[in-house]
């Protein structure tokens, strides 16, 4: 009776290697994926430097390198800060919260933010520019006509609102392109030559 002959401990190592690899694909193709801050849009919720993870399971499982939507648990709801392609430029990941779901009425008055005629309540926004510019299509910032969401899309906002690039003035984001929703930052600093905060570290993202 032959005996099997035993691997050889590179062939062993390799096999590891590559199980590993194709494990950790499967994670941030579908489950979840890390993505770093690069601006302040979202200052005082997020820093510039944050690293974060995404849950892509949450809102839907794609088919690799399409936005088609296989199964999902549960849609974007307002209030959620999520991940998504920027709509002007798709090779682009941007960050927002969601402000305004399908069929809401979105409007700003003196940068208050009004969603179906009510003025919401955000204790995570911060206006660091006392300036309220008058209503106009160049200048939405601060005040802003009523839109109306369309279907299968939202209206997303940064918590910086006098610093942030959002769907006031580039419109609404269509949820197949949306990538996942950040729910905690597993790393914090600004470059090397910078202090780690360590009190970020760990922190749920809400």
């Amino acid at each position: 009776m032959d005996r099997a002959r035993p691997r050889s401990a590179f062939r062993e190592y390799a096999e590891a290697i590559v199980i590993a690899i194709l494990l950790a694909l499967f994670i941030r193709t579908f489950v979840v994926q890390a993505f770093k801050i690069p601006s302040g849009s979202m200052i005082e919720t997020l820093q510039i430097g944050d690293h974060i993870l995404v849950n892509k399971f949450l809102f839907g499982v794609k088919i690799p390198f399409t936005d088609r939507i296989l199964f999902s648990i549960r849609k974007p709801h307002r209030m959620d800060v999520i991940v998504f392609k920027y709509p002007a430029d798709e090779s682009k990941d941007f960050i927002k919260r969601v402000i305004g779901e399908p069929g809401d009425v979105v409007e700003v008055h003196n940068k208050v933010v009004y969603v179906n005629h009510q003025a919401l309540v955000e204790p995570y926004t911060i206006h660091r520019d006392p300036m309220i510019f008058p209503a106009g299509p160049q200048s939405p910032r601060d005040n802003m006509e009523p839109l109306t969401v369309p279907e299968d899309s939202y209206f997303m906002m940064g918590d910086n609102r006098d610093q942030s690039l959002d769907s006031r003035f580039w419109g609404f984001v269509k949820r197949p392109k949306i990538k996942g929703k950040a729910f905690m930052i597993y790393w914090s600093w600004d470059g090397p030559n910078t202090w780690i905060r360590w009190n970020r570290i760990g922190r749920l993202i809400s």
